[in-house]
């Protein structure tokens, strides 16, 4: 089975200032119409319909939830969608945290992950993995994409926060271009996936802070969300 991934970015949409203008994110201030607009237009241009994106309400937790394109609505205080449904379009929002797309083409199962700094601390992947094996997928066939978020040269933290996450996410500490405590999610994120045996990990080494072509919370407030997205075509 042939699995697509999808990572946007802010041009080409409708969302005015401050969130222009390709804004995904319903919940972040944006005129709705123009989030309807911008949501319309990438169903168009992924060429799938617009009732077959699965949308989630996304909390920081470790909450994973199967889909299967049927459900009305977003999936309910989740951070991980899983599908073994062909043509349903996982969807995760961000603007500084972690996109994480996963898929086994074998056992066609996806994932599309949100993994923030909480989310990635309590456990968020992990409890993705663990649905898509029970839909059938098995780590070492399972595809991984860690897409664009903050790096660990602008991801600025506390010190015990730095500690208390590298307790929990091995691999994640580091240090700032300051020379300041910092936090790479990405890499301890790799880390967890490789230790999962995960068999395939690709990273996009873009910072969301620092391109200007993505939103970013942390560069600015409020602003709008990007999307992965990833689904099994049919």
């Amino acid at each position: 089975m042939r699995i697509r991934r999808v990572v946007t970015t802010r041009a080409g949409g409708e969302s005015r200032p401050p969130f222009d203008s390709f804004n995904l994110g319903d919940h972040v201030g944006d005129d709705p119409a123009a989030v309807a607009a911008n949501r319309k237009r990438m169903a168009a241009e992924l060429g799938l319909r617009e009732e077959r994106f699965a949308w989630m309400e996304q909390v920081h937790g470790r909450r994973a939830t199967v889909v299967d394109g049927t459900e009305t609505g977003p999936a309910e205080a989740t951070d991980a969608l899983v599908t073994a449904r062909p043509g349903v379009a996982l969807v995760v929002l961000v603007a500084d945290c972690v996109p994480l797309l996963l898929g086994d083409p074998e056992a066609g199962v996806v994932a599309a992950v949100h993994a923030g700094r909480v989310g990635a601390r309590v456990g968020v992947v992990p409890s993705a993995l663990e649905a898509m094996r029970a839909a059938g997928a098995e780590p070492h066939r399972v595809e991984a994409l860690l897409g664009p978020a903050i790096c660990g040269q602008c991801y600025e933290v506390p010190r015990e926060m730095a500690d208390d996450v590298e307790a929990h996410l091995p691999g994640s500490v580091c240090h700032t271009r300051k020379g300041t405590p910092g936090l790479d999610l990405r890499a301890g994120l790799w880390r967890q996936l490789a230790d999962a045996g995960v068999g395939k990990i690709g990273v996009d080494p873009r910072c969301t802070a620092e391109d200007d072509t993505l939103f970013s919370h942390r560069r600015q407030r409020p602003t709008g969300r990007i999307a992965g997205v990833t689904w099994i075509e049919e």
